[in-house]
């Protein structure tokens, strides 16, 4: 298992990514999370189309709900490209915060069970068994087209540069 430090920094702690190392132009690995209902979802359900991932250590905290409801603006807006929200939150609490925000034009996914996505993705935060904060842009073809891991996990991502890249693509 692949360990990074100085990746991260949760509040004053450098914490350590656990997983694969990706870079953009790689190939965007498949993966298993579960839906809100419980059931599986995998990224090749969205084969073919531009992806955005939106990862987010809990929706509950203000960072993550803030960077979830921005994407679910933006999500009512374009067009061809599918938003997902990955955490490592309870599917439960991913419908409770769907409900309760009108959270409608993008998928939340929770990572909690067996940390599929976080590993090969190289975004376990080993300490805390969250994933760090991230943005990732797949282009149709599956090819990383932009991969940004936040330094520090109480920071806003950069909504302006992701969304004109997806403009581009």
């Amino acid at each position: 298992m692949i360990e990074r430090k100085d990746v991260v920094e949760f509040g004053e702690e450098k914490v350590t990514l656990l997983g694969n190392v990706l870079n953009v132009g790689d190939y965007a690995p498949n993966f298993r999370v579960l839906k809100n209902d419980l059931s599986d979802f995998h990224l090749s359900e969205y084969d073919g189309k531009i992806k955005v991932i939106s990862v987010v250590p809990s929706v509950d905290t203000g960072i993550c709900a803030l960077q979830t409801k921005r994407f679910n603006q933006e999500a009512s807006k374009i067009k061809n490209v599918e938003i997902i929200t990955i955490s490592c939150d309870l599917p439960f609490a991913l419908k409770r915060f769907c409900a309760g925000e009108g959270i409608e034009n993008l998928i939340t996914v929770s990572d909690h069970y067996d940390t599929d996505f976080g590993l090969k993705y190289g975004l376990l935060i080993k300490e805390k068994r969250l994933l760090a904060r991230a943005i990732l842009v797949i282009d149709a073809n599956n090819v990383i087209r932009y991969f940004k891991i936040n330094p520090q996990i109480k920071t806003e991502v950069n909504f302006d540069e992701v969304l004109k890249l997806i403009e581009n693509i």
